[in-house]
């Protein structure tokens, strides 16, 4: 069975490249495309698709905004899958809740999976819209964050302050967390992803600025231009590290520093 899909995104390029990929996929009929909130709510009406594919950040009305008016305005309540570059509570959230997401940029086989998870989870509306006025409560609630992390270095189990973490990286399943101030240091995480890792963090100090990397945003030092419209951070710790940003995270990029 065909699947009928709505795609709103603000970024053009975001959105051909979903739709291409859906497009392979054979079995979706992508119906509209809309660039935010508002145009989302009115494809929703008007085609009452089977699936939406909605982006997470967008001016104006944002993809959980989306939803908001959708359940305010009892409309049908179509399948939900999030696409986000860096929204840190969503991922958990989203699995508890049975509504996918995915993380820009897109894969292929991700995208596929999403598609499969949607259509055999097709339930009556009402338990859809359940669940999902659910997820946006949770979204909404600000989650009481641990102020230390705990670090493993040199056969010691350390606390450290959250706001002393430069940045985290993550290589061959094992996670790096370096801290900076005079006693900096490098030490491992037990978290088994950055995922994992930035829930516990504080989102509004913490960013997934690559796929293998997070930042805090405070210990950024330097914004450094790079080839082809790229960008590296040089961060606060003793090696002064480049980590680089991932081109879906320019957008935010700009936003943060007014670029």
């Amino acid at each position: 069975m065909s699947l009928s899909a709505v795609i709103v995104d603000d970024e053009q390029l975001a959105r051909d490249e979903l739709a291409y990929l859906l497009k392979n996929l054979g079995d979706v009929d992508v119906v509209a495309q809309g660039k935010n909130g508002l145009e989302a709510v009115n494809l929703i009406r008007e085609h009452n698709p089977d699936l939406v594919f909605l982006d997470v950040q967008m001016p104006g009305l944002d993809g959980f905004g989306v939803i908001k008016k959708l359940l305010d305005k009892k409309l049908p309540m179509p399948k939900i899958v999030f696409s986000t570059a860096f929204d840190q509570y969503a991922v958990k959230a989203f699995e508890v809740n049975a509504v996918d997401y995915l993380l820009k940029p897109f894969d292929k086989k991700r995208v596929a999976q999403s598609v499969e998870k949607a259509r055999s989870t097709m339930e009556p509306q009402t338990s859809s819209s359940e669940k999902l006025d659910t997820l946006v409560r949770m979204l909404e609630a600000q989650k009481p964050q641990a102020s230390k992390i705990l670090l493993k270095t040199a056969g010691r189990l350390l606390l450290v302050n959250q706001r002393d973490i430069c940045f985290a990286s993550i290589e061959d399943g094992i996670i790096t967390v370096v801290t900076t101030g005079p006693n900096g240091m490098e030490g491992q995480s037990n978290c088994r992803t950055l995922e994992e890792l930035l829930d516990s963090l504080d989102p509004n100090l913490f960013w997934r600025v690559h796929r293998s990397y997070l930042v805090n945003t405070q210990r950024i030092k330097e914004v450094v231009p790079w080839f082809k419209s790229s960008y590296q951070l040089r961060m606060d710790d003793k090696k002064q590290t480049e980590i680089p940003v991932a081109r879906a995270q320019t957008k935010r990029l700009r936003e943060l520093f007014r670029l």
